[in-house]
C-alpha cells in the first residue's frame, strides 16, 4: 500500500460528496421550476437527481477474494459517482392555479417532485460525511507528519 492511498481514498471521498451537495443544491434551486425538461413539445417539471456511488477498483467480494489471497486489497480503493439519475418513482406534485399558464384544463400545475426537507436531511448527511473525510484526512496527515519527524 503506498504512503499517500489513505489520502488519495480520502480525496476521492470529499470529491464524491462534494458533487453530491452540488445535485442537492441544484434540487433546492429548482424546487418550483414548471419547465424543467420539453418532451414531446409539451413542458414536464424539474424532476429531482439522486447520486449514486460505488467503490473504485472493484466490489466487495473482490477486496475480499484478493484479501484472502495475499494480495494488495488495498490497491485501489476509495469511492467514484457511477451515476446521477433522475427519480421517476416519485409523482410530481399537483397545485390548483388556474391562472398560472402551466396549468392544465382543469386549473392544476405540475410542481417538481422536489421535497426540500428530504433534501435537507440529504444535504445534512453529505455535509456530515464530508466533515468526517476531512477528520480522516487530516488525521492520516498528522500521522505522516510525525513519521517524518521521526526520521530527524
Amino acid at each position: 500500500m503506498s504512503v499517500f492511498q489513505s489520502l488519495n481514498n480520502t480525496a476521492s471521498a470529499l470529491t464524491a460528496q462534494r458533487l453530491r451537495m452540488d445535485v442537492i443544491s441544484s434540487n433546492m434551486a429548482n424546487v418550483d421550476s414548471t419547465r424543467g425538461k420539453l418532451v414531446n413539445g409539451k413542458w414536464e417539471p424539474y424532476r429531482r437527481k439522486t447520486v449514486e456511488f460505488q467503490p473504485e477498483g472493484g466490489s466487495f467480494s473482490s477486496f475480499l477474494n484478493d484479501a484472502m489471497n495475499n494480495e494488495d486489497a488495498t490497491a485501489n480503493g476509495g469511492v467514484q459517482v457511477s451515476k446521477i439519475e433522475e427519480d421517476t418513482k416519485t409523482p410530481f406534485k399537483m397545485q390548483y392555479d388556474p391562472e398560472n399558464p402551466d396549468a392544465n384544463a382543469d386549473g392544476y400545475v405540475q410542481l417538481p417532485n422536489v421535497d426540500p426537507l428530504r433534501e435537507m436531511v440529504d444535504l445534512m448527511s453529505a455535509t456530515r460525511s464530508y466533515e468526517a473525510n476531512v477528520t480522516v484526512f487530516n488525521a492520516s496527515k498528522s500521522m505522516m507528519m510525525k513519521a517524518l519527524e521521526l526520521g530527524k
